[in-house]
């Protein structure tokens, strides 16, 4: 029997959609004037995260129709940069799939570059590189291919893709009367006026690729405020607070879909005295930031916390840095549950590739004890939410690297104990997901069916 009608017209429209693709993929339209669209249809359908008292949640606003979730993610702050050109969006399409070949579902990533890099998505204030933005949107797509969403940080607090000290620059070269102090970011009326541009931006940016509003797509996880705000002294903290309030308010008012976090590492500020025993030493509270006042702010969803014993605690051994870190961890959770009433995720802890020759074991060490607190909180349901680890890179990218960045399929038992812990989660938690489909190269197919 010859072929029948329908598959006559099948093969030749999937002939014609995989060039499009192909094309897409590989070539810039729109240096021609036109772009081609890739539909959300075609990719997995993902529901927004929320909160629910100190747990992240998938699903309805009932709480019958809600999934808890318990974050195993990590971070590649490369991403945008690397999809800006064809030829490299290779390895951000390759480290999400690897980072969901190992469980992972969460990865935090930098939405922001300001100033006259090459890769500058803001040039100047209120003016985008179409092409970085698209590089951005690539991200996003390749995230919710993979069915992993991002975390979107805003601005740096570092010097480093500009930062706070470019839009002061910014704002000093339009004449503004602005003190070269990097506390002019958190007070300074134009230079907030800039970054609240940047935001609306942002949120509001129609992805190139699916004809999705960011406010409307759930591969994205949260916004982050900053990376890692720091103010100039604890004479800092009142114009941090109010900053914080301002821009987390002002988020909500674009997006009320997603959540919002700071950034910020955790250390307790000098009005929280009984707390400072926690900080890693005397100068990590007078940085202008105080963990539970800036997070019970109440257009902040979750907490951020950051944990590096290295840098924190250089001069300590192993296991001095693996009981501070024990600590550090336990008293963020407690906070979390006791006092701010909301989800605690650690969204950066690395541990240095460089200190010693042990370092697969001391990275393996600081990981593990995370890891099993964040499993210990999972199985109480208590507010220690997840974790994601600094930071993950393919091979041969030199240009990124740090003394915490490492490839995770190159160093064996780290790989093992990422998909380990991936793997627990889940199936703590296969009961609230019976319904979910699972990818053909899942690496806990026994949790799903």
């Amino acid at each position: 029997m010859g072929p029948s009608w329908r598959d006559k017209a099948l093969y030749p429209i999937l002939g014609a959609i995989t060039v499009l693709l192909i094309l897409y993929l590989n070539f810039d339209g729109t240096r021609f004037g036109f772009s081609f669209t890739f539909p959300a249809l075609w990719l997995p359908e993902m529901g927004f995260v929320g909160t629910n008292s100190t747990r992240f949640v998938v699903g309805g606003a009932g709480r019958a129709n809600q999934s808890a979730v318990y974050v195993n993610g990590w971070n590649s702050y490369w991403l945008m940069e690397e999809s800006v050109w064809g030829q490299s969006r290779g390895r951000v399409s390759e480290m999400m799939r690897r980072g969901a070949g190992m469980g992972m579902t969460v990865c935090r990533t930098w939405a922001f570059s300001d100033g006259d890099g090459p890769n500058a998505l803001q040039r100047s204030p209120g003016v985008f590189d179409e092409r970085v933005f698209r590089g951005l949107d690539y991200v996003i797509v390749e995230a919710r291919r993979n069915r992993v969403r991002v975390i979107l940080s805003l601005v740096n607090n570092l010097n480093a893709f500009g930062g706070k000290a470019q839009y002061i620059r910014w704002a000093q070269e339009a004449g503004e009367n602005v003190s070269s102090s990097a506390d002019s970011f958190f007070s300074h009326p134009t230079i907030k006026e800039y970054y609240k541009a940047y935001v609306k931006a942002v949120v509001t940016r129609k992805n190139s690729m699916t004809g999705v509003h960011y406010f409307d797509e759930p591969a994205i996880f949260a916004w982050e405020l900053m990376n890692e705000p720091r103010g100039v002294s604890e004479s800092s903290a009142p114009l941090v607070q109010s900053w914080i309030t301002e821009m987390a308010a002002y988020i909500k008012s674009l997006d009320q879909r997603h959540l919002v976090t700071i950034g910020v590492e955790g250390f307790y500020g000098l009005q929280t005295q009984e707390k400072n025993a926690v900080n890693p030493g005397e100068w990590a509270s007078s940085l202008g930031t105080d963990f539970l006042k800036n997070s019970a702010i109440h257009d902040i969803d979750f907490a951020s916390v950051h944990a590096y014993p290295d840098s924190w605690i250089p001069e300590a051994g192993l296991d001095e840095k693996v009981k501070y870190l024990s600590q550090w961890v336990d008293a963020h959770i407690r906070d979390g549950d006791d006092m701010l009433k909301k989800p605690v995720l650690f969204t950066e802890v690395g541990s240095s590739l460089h200190q010693n020759r042990q370092e697969s074991y001391q990275r393996d060490m600081f990981f593990k004890t995370v890891y099993d607190k964040i499993y210990e909180s999972a199985k109480k349901r208590q507010a220690g939410a997840g974790a994601l680890i600094w930071q993950l890179l393919v091979n041969d990218m030199q240009g990124y690297t740090d003394q915490f960045s490492f490839v995770a399929w190159n160093h064996l038992s780290t790989y093992k104990l990422i998909m380990e812990q991936s793997c627990r989660l889940r199936r703590m938690f296969v009961k609230e997901e019976t319904n979910r489909k699972y990818r053909h190269n899942d690496p806990c197919p026994s949790t799903g069916s």
